[in-house]
């Protein structure tokens, strides 16, 4: 018998790890768009879910962005039929009048339909295609906006979408190894306009900055990339638990947080606990922004009887004996 390919037993290994140990309940759905990323995830997913006693199912979105994007989808529900994914499911979605831009609005959109669709069938678990070379890219777009740990963390192997559990089971495999996958296993992915059109941050950084930073440092650059969101990632895990604490530790007798506790926190858990406390008050988390934290923080830290810290959703927050509390809760 013929040895399998390496890229093909890298990508099932890595779908094996992340499903041993999932609830006993539901099937797996994975999001499949016919690219080479998660039709190579949905393959691995094909032949590996059953031999863990665990059905898989397949879902694919049409965003409606692109000529023929419902007959890409149908096609690619098409072979999922074949391949034996079920439940199959090809569903449309709508972008118009989502906040941010149109990739932020077909990421949003995508989402909710994949949780509607997860709750429905009672998933185990949500499977999305993103790869080592995905989380390379996204640090270095946090890099960009000068965003802080939770930013360079880049995404997480697992989290929970309104209490279904998302998988990204190939942070591990390159870009490479999936196309390299895909032909081996005779399948054809789509190449999406999107990720070449320079219009996008993410489609420049694929195209101009990561292959610049490969020829300067070498081809280790983004598996180094990779680890750093997982270094960070680990050490967030570590931060946040201190703030927990220390959030219940400064909170007043009188309500709102003593200012003499603040003060004595290391700055990198008093930002998390004054984030943290935002959104206890009602802040939308989307919109709370580290200029918002900050001026918190001035309240703590520079205070010289300045007015109150205006936060997302109308809050305002004062330093009125000793304490921070917000005024104006609406």
């Amino acid at each position: 018998m013929a040895a399998l390919a390496p890229p093909v037993a890298a990508i099932r290994v890595a779908v094996r790890r992340a499903l041993t140990g999932l609830p006993d309940r539901g099937p797996v759905l994975v999001a499949c768009s016919g690219g080479a990323d998660s039709l190579a995830l949905a393959a691995a997913t094909a032949f590996v879910a059953p031999r863990l006693g665990r059905p898989a199912g397949l879902v694919t979105v049409d965003h409606g962005l692109q000529e023929g994007s419902a007959e890409r989808a149908a096609a690619v529900a098409a072979w999922a039929r074949e391949t034996g994914f079920t439940p199959v499911e090809a569903v449309r979605v709508d972008v118009s009048g989502r906040s941010g831009g149109p990739e932020a609005a077909a990421r949003e959109a995508r989402y909710q339909a994949l949780v509607e669709i997860g709750h429905r069938h009672r998933a185990a678990a949500l499977l999305v295609g993103h790869t080592r070379d995905d989380q390379a890219e996204t640090v270095l777009l946090a890099l960009a906006r000068g965003a802080g740990p939770r930013g360079l963390a880049g995404m997480p192997a697992r989290r929970e979408l309104d209490g279904v559990p998302l998988l990204r089971p190939l942070l591990e495999v390159s870009r490479e190894q999936t196309r390299k996958a895909c032909a081996m296993l005779g399948l054809t992915p789509w190449e999406d306009p999107h990720n070449v059109d320079p219009s996008y941050a993410r489609a420049r950084i694929r195209a101009d900055v990561l292959p610049a930073l490969v020829r300067a440092l070498g081809p280790g650059v983004v598996d180094n990339l990779a680890r750093t969101a997982r270094l960070v990632a680990d050490d967030n895990v570590a931060l946040d638990d201190l703030a927990a604490a220390a959030l219940e530790a400064v909170r007043h007798p009188d309500g709102g947080l003593s200012v003499p506790g603040l003060a004595g926190l290391a700055p990198a858990v008093r930002g998390r606990v004054l984030h943290g406390w935002a959104r206890e008050l009602g802040a939308p988390p989307a919109a709370l922004s580290y200029r918002h934290v900050t001026t918190l923080e001035a309240l703590v830290t520079g205070w010289h009887g300045q007015g109150a810290a205006h936060l997302p959703g109308g809050l305002r927050v004062i330093r009125r004996d000793g304490r921070l509390t917000a005024v104006g809760l609406r």
